[in-house]
């Protein structure tokens, strides 16, 4: 991996809300999935540099988010996003290598031409040698599972755009449910919220502020959270207000966006087979991606499915360290996708 090396080997969890570029185990890129374009289609900013642009550049700049519900809504747009992303990592001379060899994740729901639309951005954006894994595969890996024993594992991996549920068992995918209900769904649930009950006039950036504040799956929580104080204008007089949220109203705003993960989750388990059945009963189910940081959301599942859920140790980071796994071992592992 040094200068002279002839192969640059990285690895991607392309997702809707954040993109993760992994390099010999280490995050090198940690940045939102946003693309900043000017008036002549030319790119001024990704990244957190891009989301600060976010209705602040009028008509001279527009933001784009280049993924929707965890697959590619603007080809162009992503391309220079995956291309931008590659230049921020840090020694950059070493792109200069002949070839560049990654392996990107995608959701398990993709059809073959979403897969496509991944490969080809990947390819535009530099890639020579692409391999693409499934994000619940990929996540397993990222929390150490043997997703090669015959035992088998459950995952639930609530992102920005989908939340993917897999069972996982001899090196495949055995049960799969994907939705189109994650974070971003979260978002404008509060955005709804604040404009229905209090009459403030919020954007989606500030309403993930207010999910990672007082985001909370239950009404009441063991450690009660402190109010978050929303500052926006007024729906009707457009003058300002100061809005104290308590975590007890996202609570009760998230209820159906929540009780659907649920109904899907119960849809993957009613199609498992008896004996993996048994063996998520025994293990429990895994909750992974930036949805499980969702305050009392694995205490709510336990209590309405009555099999235990644990919170990945890293859930930002999994399906991004797993990908780095598979990037070491693209010839041993044969459900990575070509």
């Amino acid at each position: 991996m040094g200068l002279f090396s002839l192969t640059q080997e990285i690895a991607i969890d392309l997702g809707t809300a954040n993109t993760i570029i992994m390099v010999d185990d280490q995050v090198v890129v940690d940045e939102p999935s946003v693309v900043a374009i000017n008036a002549e289609n030319k790119m001024m900013a990704v990244g957190r540099k891009a989301q600060q642009m976010i209705g602040r550049g009028g008509n001279v700049i527009h933001t784009v988010r280049p993924l929707r519900d965890g697959v590619i809504a603007d080809f162009y747009a992503c391309e220079m996003m995956i291309r931008g992303m590659i230049k921020m990592m840090p020694h950059t001379s070493r792109l200069f290598s002949p070839s560049i060899r990654m392996v990107v994740c995608i959701p398990s729901g993709s059809t073959e031409v979403e897969i496509r639309a991944v490969r080809d951005s990947s390819e535009h954006a530099g890639g020579r040698d692409v391999y693409m894994i499934y994000e619940p595969m990929a996540a397993a890996i990222g929390m150490g599972i043997d997703v090669e024993s015959p035992e088998g594992c459950m995952v639930v991996d609530i992102g920005g755009g989908t939340t993917e549920i897999a069972v996982i068992s001899l090196g495949g995918i055995v049960t799969n449910k994907s939705i189109k209900i994650a974070g971003d769904d979260f978002n404008a649930d509060i955005v709804e919220y604040m404009g229905r009950m209090h009459n403030i006039r919020i954007d989606e950036p500030t309403a993930e502020r207010i999910k990672i504040a007082v985001g909370s799956a239950i009404p009441e929580l063991p450690e009660p959270l402190e109010d978050f104080v929303v500052v926006g204008p007024n729906k009707v007089t457009a003058l300002p207000m100061r809005v104290p949220v308590s975590y007890q109203e996202i609570a009760h705003c998230l209820e159906k966006s929540i009780a659907k993960i649920e109904n899907a989750i119960l849809l993957a388990l009613e199609t498992t087979p008896p004996e993996l059945y048994a063996d998520i009963v025994k293990r429990g189910i895994w909750l992974t991606g930036g949805g499980a940081l969702l305050h009392g959301l694995a205490e709510r599942l336990t209590a309405k499915i009555t099999i235990p859920f644990h919170v990945a140790e890293d859930p930002l980071h999994c399906v991004a360290r797993g990908t780095c796994v598979a990037l070491k071992n693209t010839q041993n592992f044969n459900f990575l996708i070509r």
